[in-house]
């Protein structure tokens, strides 16, 4: 499959002084020759984060998103902040987190994240922060979520009590992108690959779950939505709704997507979510695959006492009991031959996917997130072709190979 044309926005150098973005490395341009520009533009593309709106957005973001899930579970508040501070000082201007968090979820630990990441925000200017969380889908399972309810739903009351306790944990006065976490619906989920129509369940209207983020869009609460883990349909069916109803818009989709996720999403999302069609922007999530395409996981000598899948047995069962790992192993040789680290693999063909607002990467140790956001700047922009013919030949032996 050949990398897909598509119009591209991405601005090469951080927001300009007076806006409203935390950009730690900004520079205005000095009154040069537009040609000389343009060469001071490329160069520095190479040294620094890029940036470009998210979808109908106002949002500039950075082609860095930190998520935050292991914070309050695998890392400690002092840890959490070391690591946001650092990305910050880097470029990175946009935080992802969620009501569920930390993961593995229990009500033990709910909201621990917010609560860490809320602590930090105090002491910063919050307009140069952009702060994304998300409210949980359907859940019969995650009912600690809210004061009184049996099922977790995607409704007004769920919508509001969720964004009510964000804000509150987070200590802010807005979001600045409410996110649905997963949809009310049934969808296949988490490794589940095909949908199942034995599954299917009445579901809260589209125009009634916008009509709740509406409330929270008028009353400053909230200045953008959107959605994850959604399939092309849901996508198609909000904007249709809120087209027709003149209720708010997504404006993103934080769907998994890497090297070894990407039938899902390039089979018709690209194609609905293009800037022509209904221009909503991918967050791509687990761009390294949990950690697996880092390639730690083939080392014998490697310590992964603290990882995630080893920690969590079970947990993203997917990379382990399937051919990822032969797959994997063939994307380290490749990232070898071309004198990359198999991170500047992964996060680099990410990075370069037309599609791509930004990549979210989770990281529990400083070395990890120095060494993911460095992926961005060291790695060849774009891709040479000669790496994305690899990659290619690659992906016609193994098509999405985490599919159990």
């Amino acid at each position: 499959m050949q990398q897909m044309a598509m119009p591209s926005f991405a601005v090469t150098s951080p927001p300009s002084h007076g806006t409203t973005l935390w950009a730690p490395h900004a520079r205005r341009p000095q009154r040069l020759h537009r040609r000389h520009v343009r060469s001071q533009v490329r160069a520095v593309a190479q040294a620094q984060l890029q940036y470009q709106k998210l979808g109908d957005s106002d949002l500039l973001i950075s082609e860095v998103t930190l998520g935050t899930m292991t914070f309050g579970e695998q890392n400690t508040e002092k840890e959490a902040h070391d690591i946001i501070a650092y990305s910050f000082d880097q470029g990175v201007n946009i935080l992802d987190t969620a009501e569920i968090y930390p993961v593995p979820m229990n009500k033990e630990t709910q909201g621990r994240t917010d609560l860490y990441i809320g602590r930090w925000m105090q002491s910063k200017p919050r307009d140069k922060i952009i702060l994304a969380t998300k409210v949980a889908g359907y859940s019969e399972r995650s009912t600690f979520l809210r004061d009184n309810a049996k099922v977790v739903r995607v409704d007004a009351a769920n919508i509001k009590e969720s964004i009510e306790k964000s804000l509150k944990r987070l200590s802010t006065d807005y979001i600045d992108l409410l996110q649905i976490h997963w949809p009310d619906r049934y969808v296949a989920l988490f490794g589940e690959f095909s949908y199942n129509p034995t599954k299917w369940r009445p579901s809260i209207p589209f125009e009634e779950q916008l009509k709740a983020l509406q409330e929270l869009v008028d009353e400053g609460k909230v200045r953008y939505i959107g959605v994850s883990n959604e399939t092309s349909y849901g996508v198609m069916e909000f904007v249709h709704a809120a087209k027709a109803q003149g209720l708010p818009k997504i404006v993103s989709i934080q769907n998994s997507y890497s090297l070894l996720v990407r039938c899902r999403f390039e089979v018709d999302l690209v194609e609905v979510c293009h800037p022509n069609n209904c221009n909503v922007g991918l967050l791509a999530y687990s761009p390294l695959a949990g950690g697996v395409l880092t390639g730690k996981y083939l080392d014998a000598n490697a310590d992964i006492s603290k990882s995630r899948l080893n920690l969590f047995p079970g947990y993203m069962a997917r990379y382990n009991d399937s051919l990822a790992k032969e797959a994997t192993l063939e994307y380290v040789k490749l990232a070898k031959k071309h004198g990359l680290t198999p991170v500047q693999l992964a996060l680099g063909f990410v990075r370069d996917r037309p599609f791509t607002a930004s990549s979210i990467i989770g990281a529990t140790t400083m070395e990890q997130v120095k060494e993911n956001i460095d992926a961005f700047t060291s790695t060849p922009r774009p891709l040479p072709q000669e790496v994305l013919d690899g990659i290619e030949d690659l992906f016609k032996r193994y098509k999405d190979p985490a599919i159990l």
